[in-house]
């Protein structure tokens, strides 16, 4: 059976997809607008021995696969796909056809890791964190743009620039937290340090963020220098497990939960509880899948092997019921998802904008992981396969007093506009 046959038979035509082979056989469109290109035996062997998302994974990494036109465009095209439409005469000669090739695994991509050691272990989760996020400073400044903000935006309009999104998510966070002038703020995974500077310049509070990437606490420890913030901001190189202070006004949590653990939120949300102060609050940001009851996570999914190692999404009744078991009172929830997905667009153009430049710094390998992961990601915010949740929990006082004003205003004005 020729490859593009084989294509032809899955694929259905009106999904608008040309595909060409090595072997010489096409089938699609004339001029589609997207391409598949199997350029070699080894991605035959990458799909057929791992038929899901891994084996794509797998052969685009390598460069065994092309994809000849917009990445997002060609994965909307061709997900979700079922394959209702095969007989079981076509299967038959599918399995038949591609059996060989199966029984071949080839070494997967350098790119593809699995990790050592307890899980979510200080050492493994250390582990985890080195593979994402000490790809390259420079390498996140061209993705992210000036903000080096890697969480979902928050688009006051859809014609808003990305920086204007980020400044307004770190700006509605510090809203729903109540800050005040003199108010002490944890950040627990503060990436490169955007919240932290967001709240000290614009809000008068004192702030100490924590993350388990050093190239991030170096990166932020120059930016809090440069803008003379050493006395109010600091960025601390340390698991979040290791924070020895107490008594916060606010904590804030954006897109770590992610990597905490479904099994782990219990002590996670308990250790957060006991930071605050009472009527403190903490802002709960994290991306989450829409059905609570499927698999929490992947291991041998493409996000797991070659993204976040360890990463565990559960559903948003999930996170919260945690957060209500560690004691937080939940006042306030909204999902953001449109704007992740927004924001993922504007993050895949970045790349393709840079594209040489983080060729160059971090491999082609790894440019090509992070191509196909963030328009896939975008694809699955699109479609509401993953969510963006925000979750306003308070730690009650005295006679449950909560701090809480009547009625809320996250949705005023940014106070520094």
């Amino acid at each position: 059976m020729r490859l593009a046959d084989a294509f032809a038979m899955i694929v259905p035509a009106e999904r608008g997809v040309g595909f060409r082979a090595y072997d010489g056989s096409s089938s699609g469109p004339q001029d589609p607008e997207v391409l598949m290109e199997v350029r070699s035996p080894r991605a035959v062997h990458y799909l057929a021995s791992s038929p899901n998302q891994l084996g794509l994974a797998r052969a685009y990494v390598s460069g065994d696969l092309e994809i000849i036109g917009d990445a997002y465009t060609t994965l909307s095209r061709l997900y979700p796909l079922p394959l209702d439409h095969l007989s079981w005469s076509d299967r038959l000669a599918l399995a038949r056809a591609f059996a060989p090739y199966a029984l071949k695994r080839p070494a997967p991509p350098p790119q593809e890791r699995r990790l050592s050691g307890r899980r979510h272990s200080k050492g493994r989760d250390a582990d985890a964190i080195h593979h994402h996020y000490d790809v390259s400073n420079r390498f996140y400044s061209w993705v992210l743009g000036p903000s080096m903000a890697y969480t979902c935006a928050v688009f006051p309009n859809v014609d808003a620039t990305l920086e204007q999104a980020q400044d307004e998510k770190f700006d509605l966070v510090c809203r729903k937290l109540g800050l005040q002038p003199g108010m002490r703020l944890l950040d627990v995974g503060c990436g490169w340090g955007g919240m932290v500077m967001h709240a000290v310049k614009h809000y008068g509070v004192t702030a100490i963020g924590v993350t388990l990437s050093e190239q991030q606490a170096l990166w932020g420890k120059e930016s809090i220098e440069q803008a003379g913030l050493t006395g109010q901001a600091q960025i601390r190189y340390s698991d979040y497990r290791d924070v020895p202070e107490t008594g916060f006004d606010a904590v804030s949590s954006i897109g770590l939960t992610e990597h905490i653990g479904r099994a782990n939120y219990p002590s996670y949300f308990a250790f957060l509880y006991d930071k605050l102060r009472p009527e403190g609050r903490l802002l709960n940001h994290t991306i989450t899948r829409q059905n609570d009851g499927w698999v929490t996570h992947f291991r041998k999914s493409f996000i797991n092997r070659y993204v976040f190692p360890d990463g565990e999404l559960s559903g948003p009744s999930q996170v919260m019921t945690a957060m209500n078991t560690a004691g937080f009172e939940v006042r306030h929830e909204e999902n953001l998802r449109e704007h992740y997905a927004l924001t993922l667009k504007h993050w895949c153009q970045n790349l393709e904008d840079h594209w040489d430049e983080a060729v160059e710094e971090a491999g082609l390998g790894t440019a090509r992981v992070w191509r196909l992961y963030m328009a896939a990601s975008r694809l699955g915010f699109d479609i509401d396969m993953i969510q963006l949740h925000q979750m306003l929990g308070v730690k009650l006082g005295p006679g449950g007093s909560s701090g809480m004003p009547l009625r809320p205003e996250f949705d005023r004005a940014p106070a520094h506009a």
